[in-house]
């Protein structure tokens, strides 16, 4: 390893942190590091930021700022085209080497290797490093030397593989170049709100960062894990981790969580079988980052082609009322709300919205992506397309298009006494357990004594499920003809 005086530029992107950053060790080991962050114009045309994701980054970058300041560095911030922010960078400060970690959505991968050759060609070394996965998606091939589609032999394959290396801790040292370089001020990119400010209840659900990005998840591993078997389907419990937005933008990593769960397991602070199957979860989030390196078209196009057939419907006034919570079914109306409020879905409740969307209305998975793109702080592209495909019916190891979720039944089994439709639902609150998840099937002294009025304070069911389900088997049949 050669120390030089030179600075070398490192360029986060999707690894908002300090610990378990490959990129950062190599930079920090060799010289004066200058960290940048780029607002890439390069994506916004494919897959720009939505306005739950830009308030997530804003916060992060914010934080990840503070947390280089207190070690005497500079976080650097730019906007434009990554190739030619980088060149400027380069050509302002003498630099001769970049670093990044590895991102794998298919436009991020093109544009890095756009990047790295025309580096390359002005004499900038570039390496690139993993801190997103367990494993490369290249590094886990079924027996014939393809990609997995289906998820238990691919889990069986990620736990026969060689661990991953453990996780680093932050540079004890870092120099800071000799000049200090002058950049964006964050806030004039506008990431946050401005009229309205929507995002109150994002302030009031979320801390973003890399610190309490590791408590959460340590507390989670130590405490909580254990009932995760149990509990993970239920939108009334706080069984899960919450750790997607976390590990979305890369303020902790996933092998610094597999550690963390294996230690709560190895000391007896948690339960190994609620513990693995939290385990598992990360295992199906390789396997989505494994599908979208392997098949980039499905960002948009189903998997499988004969869905390319389906006789979709179109009707904005659904799509509307999907979208805002009015459909009339209140366990999707609960969910569609728990969104717009806190950037964030029970991951439960996004089969069950994404059911009723696709199935009961016939709308295309497309337009509930894109819905989530913009509203989930924790919008990931690799993510966000495996579950809308699998819940289609048209992905890789997908649920069976006739598995149709009743919403009815879904709210009764996992949300039993209405606590969780009551608080996103508060027009209902006072409906007794039963008729909580089908309030139009309620005696009208039932709903009159609970202050609900269908039709004006609470919408009517937009479709009856049993002819919706029957109209999308249909649907299904002329496909599988076609």
């Amino acid at each position: 390893m050669t120390v030089t005086s030179t600075p070398i530029i490192y360029w986060h992107r999707q690894d908002l942190r300090l610990r378990d950053n490959p990129a950062l060790c190599w930079a920090a080991e060799r010289g004066p590091v200058i960290p940048v962050y780029i607002l890439c114009d390069d994506d916004a045309g494919r897959w720009p930021l939505g306005g739950a994701s830009r308030w997530w980054l804003h916060h992060s970058l914010d934080h990840l700022r503070q947390t280089y300041a207190k070690r005497g560095i500079t976080l650097v911030f730019r906007r434009g085209m990554a190739l030619e922010a980088l060149h400027a960078l380069a050509k302002e400060t003498g630099a001769k080497s970049v670093t990044w970690n590895r991102c794998y959505e298919p436009h991020a991968t093109e544009r890095d290797t756009q990047i790295k050759n025309a580096l390359h060609k002005n004499g900038i070394t570039v390496t690139s490093h993993n801190a997103a996965l367990l494993h490369e998606p290249w590094d886990i091939e079924t027996v014939g030397g393809g990609p997995y589609r289906v998820f238990t032999p691919f889990h069986k394959a990620c736990m026969a593989a060689p661990n991953p290396p453990r996780t680093l801790e932050a540079p004890a040292l870092m120099a800071a170049p000799a000049t200090p370089v002058p950049g964006d001020d964050l806030h004039a990119w506008r990431l946050l709100p401005n009229t309205p400010d929507w995002a109150s209840g994002l302030r009031k659900s979320w801390e973003p960062g890399e610190a309490n990005a590791y408590e959460v998840a340590r507390d989670f591993t130590e405490d909580a894990s254990g009932g995760y078997k149990a509990d993970r389907d239920r939108p009334d419990k706080p069984g899960t981790s919450r750790l997607s937005p976390h590990l979305h933008f890369g303020e902790i990593s996933p092998q610094q969580i597999w550690e963390l769960a294996e230690s709560a397991i190895a000391e007896g602070k948690t339960h190994a079988a609620g513990a693995e199957a939290f385990l598992r979860q990360l295992i199906w989030r390789e396997f989505s980052y494994h599908l979208l390196y392997h098949f980039p078209a499905t960002a948009e196009k189903p998997l499988q082609p004969s869905f390319a057939h389906f006789p979709w419907d179109t009707d904005e006034v659904t799509l509307r009322a999907w979208q805002r919570g009015r459909t009339g079914f209140p366990i999707v109306d609960a969910g569609m709300r728990q969104l717009w409020q806190t950037g964030w879905m029970h991951n439960r409740v996004r089969m069950i919205v994404a059911s009723f969307l696709v199935k009961d209305l016939l709308i295309p998975w497309q337009e509930g992506a894109r819905w989530f793109w913009d509203t989930l702080v924790d919008a990931d592209l690799a993510n966000n397309t495996a579950g809308w495909q699998w819940i289609a019916g048209c992905g890789a190891d997908a649920a069976p298009y006739f598995r149709i979720f009743n919403p009815v039944l879904q709210g009764k089994k996992f949300d039993p006494r209405g606590d969780y439709v009551r608080r996103f639902v508060p027009e209902l609150a006072k409906l007794p357990d039963a008729h909580i998840h089908a309030p139009w099937l309620a005696p009208p002294e039932t709903l009159g004594k609970a202050g609900v009025i269908l039709g004006k304070n609470y919408p009517e069911p937009i479709v009856n499920h049993a002819a919706a389900r029957l109209r999308a088997l249909d649907a299904y049949r002329q496909t599988r003809k076609a």
